[in-house]
């Protein structure tokens, strides 16, 4: 991790026309970071967040540290303590991390009211009335300052840009990049890194030969179209750094959901149930600071073989619980009664409504 009296930043190439007004706010290694904040013991120390290296669960959160000896998040815990004896296994408390979540967010709407938070710990902001390149500075200063935490900031034109600026210099970083400088800085990274590529995605792309960013600029369109469809135009415009798709404050979300991928197939029911809990805990945090309950509760899986399975159930009153969610969750994922090998997991809420809507009393008729 940086050293926290450093302020690396990199400003990518001069200045386009383009005024940068969005930034990408994404906290660095979120869960371990606010452990080692206030363990002073673990500083420095390889830890990772999941529980018993000796569970059947997952990794939620993975210092640098522990980074550096190959250790990532959705890894079962039994696997990172064969990569790492010596790490620091802790248990997620995620009441913790969701208060230092509302700091976070409260930080974030001094600068501009345009907020779309994505997670616990990652967030879009649009600033319209200022400079946003000293906006972004003045979070990253103030996250430092008053929650003892670092984050990586990118500005840029557009959502796209601003998510991968921020992933640039990450930890600690500070990154504005401008559409002059795509060519450059984005062209070369590994398709994979596209807004909406997974593994499936990034099989088809290298099949065609892609496999950096730029590469999807060199295939006929009608080419990307036949594996494709209509995704193709999306991908050839993100892949010039285009971006249309505009800051959604807390109130516009129309849903709500968190998934992961996991970097080996999984066949442990078990584990899939835990990350369903897992997202249960984190859905109920953003429906709660955006005030917002849920009707809908979703279940997506995909399989070792790529087939997508969604299970959906519309409770009678909207839910912000996270004990709710998960009951909810699970029964779905009984219903999925197979032994087939896992690839990706999800969890979406859905018909969201304002908290403090009364709901029409429902009485049984005979």
């Amino acid at each position: 991790m940086a050293d926290p009296g450093e302020q690396p930043e990199t400003t990518a190439g001069p200045e386009a026309p383009a005024v940068p007004r969005i930034l990408h706010v994404d906290m660095d290694a979120f869960y371990a970071s606010v452990e080692q904040r206030d363990h002073p013991e673990y500083r420095g120390k390889p830890v990772v967040v999941g529980g018993s290296p000796f569970s059947r669960g997952v990794v939620s959160a993975a210092s640098y540290e522990a980074r550096r000896h190959g250790i990532h998040s959705a890894m079962p815990l039994r696997r990172a303590y064969d990569l790492c004896p010596d790490a620091v296994f802790l248990p997620v408390d995620m009441e913790r991390y969701a208060q230092v979540s509302r700091q976070l967010h409260d930080v974030l709407r001094r600068f501009s009211p345009l907020v779309e938070p994505l997670s616990l710990d990652e967030a879009f902001l649009e600033v319209t009335g200022g400079d946003a390149v000293a906006a972004g500075r003045a979070i990253k200063a103030a996250v430092r300052e008053e929650l003892g935490l670092t984050a990586s900031v990118g500005v840029s034109v557009n959502k796209f840009l601003a998510k991968m600026a921020s992933d640039l210099e990450k930890p600690d970083g500070f990154t504005v990049l401008m559409p002059r400088d795509v060519a450059r800085l984005i062209h070369p990274l590994p398709v994979r890194k596209l807004w909406g590529i997974g593994p499936r995605s990034e099989i088809q792309l290298k099949s065609l030969g892609i496999l950096t960013i730029g590469d999807i600029l060199k295939v006929d369109l009608a080419v990307l179209e036949r594996r494709f469809g209509r995704r193709a135009a999306e991908l050839r415009l993100l892949a010039q750094g285009i971006d249309h798709s505009r800051v959604e404050t807390e109130h516009e979300a129309r849903s709500l959901g968190e998934e992961t991928t996991f970097p080996r197939d999984v066949a442990d029911r078990a584990v899939v149930a835990g990350h369903l809990d897992r997202f249960a805990g984190l859905l109920a945090d953003r429906l709660r600071r955006r005030r917002l309950r849920a009707r809908t509760v979703t279940v997506k899986v995909r399989y070792a073989d790529f087939q997508t399975l969604t299970r959906s159930h519309t409770l009678e009153t909207p839910v912000d619980d996270a004990a709710d969610l998960a009951r909810t969750a699970r029964a779905l994922w009984a219903r999925v009664a197979t032994d087939r090998k896992v690839r990706l997991v999800g969890l979406q809420v859905s018909g969201l409504v304002p908290a403090d809507r009364p709901e029409q009393l429902r009485f049984p008729f005979w």
